[in-house]
């Protein structure tokens, strides 16, 4: 009887340590504090907005521009950065000159030293930000809306549209994604990179310009830009633009 005590005891051990094991990895919500510290005192362009995720009751940072009209675009950052960084910046400012409301917000983020392959387990708490800026953005009067998304944000943004949103975003433009394809989503997509992207950017660039079957959607290459277009950020700006005043109406 003590064996048999002894042997569920050590199995319930190994189920919790198991668990433990694969538990989904939290956020570094020190880190995001710590980005937000450095950004919000700095802010030129916009306003900070903190909007809160139903897990955990997290309030995150966005950093809001209004503009007259009722279009808007989402910005999401790649890895490990936040809302205001480099081309990010750049989209959100120059996308609200050009007659559109941002809205960047601060995606999950890990420790410093985590790679790409740590970071999908963040994408269901990363879709839930999406959502909660897509809410906010409504609530604003904002009803034609759009996604731009750069790099692991791209993937991140994948995530949460083929979660079968409730259609409020109407457009996406996809900023060096380094998946295959965008199977399954039915709103127009701008896929975008440079022709130095990241090699599994270039690899899939093929695959996903087949798989883009929705009217409106269209694959753009920028010449000699790389994964973060240094040097191209005017023709990058002006791609999504384009296609943004193409599907939003």
């Amino acid at each position: 009887m003590k064996q048999n005590l002894w042997m569920g005891l050590a199995g319930g051990l190994a189920a919790l340590f198991s668990l433990v094991a694969f538990a989904e990895p939290a956020a570094d919500y020190a880190r995001e504090k710590k980005w937000a510290d450095e950004v919000v005192p700095g802010l030129v362009v916009g306003d900070p907005v903190y909007l809160q995720t139903p897990r955990g009751h997290h309030k995150f940072l966005g950093l809001f521009t209004p503009v007259e009209g009722n279009k808007a675009a989402i910005v999401v950052h790649g890895m490990g950065i936040h809302p205001d960084w480099g081309i990010i910046g750049t989209l959100r400012t120059e996308l609200a000159d050009r007659g559109f409301a941002t809205l960047s917000i601060q995606m999950p983020v890990l420790a410093a030293d985590a790679q790409g392959p740590d970071y999908p387990p963040t994408f269901p708490e990363a879709a839930e930000r999406i959502a909660q800026a897509v809410d906010f953005l409504k609530a604003k009067g904002y009803t034609q809306l759009a996604i731009v998304s750069h790099s692991m944000g791209s993937r991140m943004s994948y995530a949460y549209l083929g979660g079968s949103p409730d259609g409020a975003v109407h457009s996406w433009a996809s900023l060096g994604l380094s998946l295959d394809d965008y199977a399954g989503l039915k709103l127009p997509v701008l896929d975008l990179y440079g022709d130095n992207d990241l090699p599994p950017v270039l690899a899939g660039a093929a695959k996903r310009k087949h798989s883009l079957a929705t009217k409106d959607s269209r694959q753009v290459k920028i010449a000699h830009a790389d994964h973060f277009f240094t040097g191209h950020e005017g023709e990058m700006v002006a791609a999504v633009a384009d296609f943004l005043n193409a599907t939003l109406k």
